[in-house]
């Protein structure tokens, strides 16, 4: 939305707590749409926590990777197809229409897992909510920036950020609840469409985007909306301000002419702002996936699991931890995000995160490399046919195995800790009967880590890669999408780049456990921290600095003839 002036020395964040208290209006429309975060992120923490009790439900589910990874990642599949219908859907019907469509998707999604009798119809329920939470992360910042008066905007769509990670934390809360009841994960799946039916009734009490509805000649109705949004001595300049952009911008469409979505897509890449946004922010999504992010919200307990706490219930609740740090770090980022400015707080974030990976993939090596010993005399206490196949084989060989080789064998054997884990344990074979026999003794079974003293080191540094991430590449890439874009093209590239997020996240999700298990946990981590690195360098030349710009601004700076990421841009005055 063109904004005001930008006051020198100020804050979006302390104008937006000024506009809201006069403007009520604003915060309840940006909390209204910012429900499209808050779903999400509660998918995105719920299958983590209820992935542990699909496990032990279906003996198919526990004993194939792939299949976990697939449950877990066609949520973000369905997610691709729904971002890329978001942005026809956003140019074609509204803003407002996709969010309630998205809302229903999500809603049925929710009901069909909870009552799931099969591991294929809960791929289907996710396969839909994902539909709903690719629809909802596109539209939900682009309709809370256009919704948005300039000074505050940044701010606002940090508010998107902040549902997501309060979505996530929310999830895992809601995990912990129902750990001890009867259906454990139908109920934390179920749950999740309580968010989706609260948007569906709150949007509709709301209006259509006002730059939407100016495009389309509804003049009357943008203008109306706009003086419940804006101050009554801005509402007139800002009025005037929408009126130019959007006249400008349909002049230029009609010299374009027509094509459909294909004639579309063909005349964005044929505009040097269009190519120079899209590389920005397309990054800046990419980026946000790449780094591992998902890797840890998807599979939080499941890291505390491989770091050394074998319990789904600890696992859960050492994970809330990073949840609430996430959490966190997305409100810190609504108070820096325009002090500091969008580009450099997320080159200090990757900076962060680079150094975390790297620690990570140390302490998981120490894990592996002081895994305790397993014991074929401690094996044979369990029985003659308890005992891991591969492992038998390999004593009888002279071969001397740790908890790392016992979990790493072709039979996704299981762990049987000593009651001092760090002792000798068993290696058994992974039948039910043998997971019974262990923890009837007091023992801890593990399946996907091994017992070890460097367990906190590990949460520490998971930790302090949140804290890095959050407030940085966590909130911005949505906020640079939401600002990078000429209006005419703002749909089309917003489906662009969100379809680029959820795919970089679908490779993520369907790859990270085969990764675990293909270059072991602190291969995988350090592979993660070469791609954040690369990240950088490409984040450094390709992504401009939007801080306090209005749409007109940045325009005019991804088309200057001397455009460089890096450089600081003085935009021209406009004349209208």
């Amino acid at each position: 939305m063109e904004g005001g002036i930008h006051k020198a020395g100020s804050t979006e964040f302390r104008d937006l707590l000024y506009l809201t208290s006069k403007q009520p209006f604003i915060l309840r429309l940006a909390f209204s749409a910012g429900i499209g975060g808050l779903l999400f992120g509660y998918d995105t923490g719920v299958i983590s926590g209820a992935l542990l009790y699909i496990r032990d439900d279906f003996e198919e589910i526990e004993k194939s990777t792939v299949l976990q990874e697939t449950i877990v990642s066609m949520a973000v599949a369905g997610a691709i197809v729904g971002a890329g219908a978001g942005g026809w859907m956003n140019d074609r019907f509204g803003r407002r229409p996709s969010i309630l469509l998205a809302d229903l998707l999500f809603l049925t999604g929710a009901i069909i897992m909870s009552v799931a009798p099969a591991p294929w119809i809960i791929i289907v329920g996710r396969v839909l909510v994902g539909l709903g939470v690719g629809m909802a992360s596109m539209t939900s910042p682009l309709y809370i920036s256009e919704a948005s008066p300039a000074r505050i905007r940044g701010a606002l769509v940090s508010t998107n950020g902040m549902l997501i990670t309060g979505g996530q934390f929310l999830s895992y809360l809601i995990n912990l609840a129902f750990t001890k009841v009867r259906g454990t994960w139908r109920w934390m799946l179920g749950v999740a469409g309580l968010p989706a039916l609260l948007q569906f009734v709150l949007m509709l009490s709301l209006p259509e985007s006002p730059r939407w509805l100016y495009r389309k000649d509804r003049k009357r109705e943008a203008e109306g909306i706009m003086r419940r949004v804006y101050p009554p001595e801005e509402v007139d300049a800002e009025i005037q301000a929408l009126r130019a952009s959007v006249e400008a911008d349909m002049a230029e469409e009609r010299a374009l002419g027509g094509g459909g979505l294909a004639g579309t897509l063909r005349k964005a890449f044929g505009s040097v702002v269009v190519r120079r946004g899209l590389a920005a922010g397309v990054l800046c999504q990419v980026a946000q996936q790449l780094v591992g992010i998902n890797t840890v919200m998807y599979y939080s307990p499941t890291i505390v699991q491989l770091a050394g706490f074998a319990s789904n219930s600890t696992a859960l609740a050492l994970s809330l931890i990073t949840s609430g740090l996430n959490a966190a770090g997305s409100v810190v980022s609504m108070f820096f995000v325009d002090k500091v400015g969008r580009r450099r707080l997320m080159l200090l974030s990757l900076a962060g995160i680079v150094t975390c990976l790297a620690l990570l993939s140390g302490v998981f090596f120490a894990v592996d490399s002081h895994a305790p010993a397993a014991s074929e005399a401690e094996a044979a206490t369990f029985g003659p046919n308890a005992t891991c196949p591969e492992f038998s084989h390999a004593a009888a060989a002279g071969e001397r195995w740790t908890c790392t080789q016992c979990l790493r064998a072709p039979s996704d054997c299981g762990f049987c800790a000593n009651t001092d884990k760090l002792m000798p344990g068993s290696c058994l074979a992974p039948t039910e009967a043998t997971r019974r026999l262990c923890r009837a003794g007091r023992r801890e079974w593990y399946t996907m880590g091994c017992p070890s003293s460097f367990g906190w080191l590990a949460l520490l540094a998971l930790g302090a890669y949140i804290v890095s991430y959050s407030p940085g590449m966590g909130s911005v890439p949505w906020l640079i999408n939401s600002e990078v874009y000429p209006l005419r093209f703002r749909g089309v590239c917003g489906g662009v780049a969100a379809v680029a997020n959820w795919t970089s996240n679908l490779v993520v999700t369907q790859t990270f456990l085969s990764l675990t298990q293909a270059l072991g946990t602190p291969g995988t981590f350090l592979l993660f921290c070469g791609v954040s690195a690369g990240s950088f360098v490409l984040l450094f030349l390709l992504v401009p600095e939007t801080k306090g710009m209005q749409f007109e601004e940045v325009e005019q700076m991804l088309g200057s003839k001397d455009y460089r990421a890096w450089k600081k841009f003085n935009p021209k005055p406009q004349h209208s």
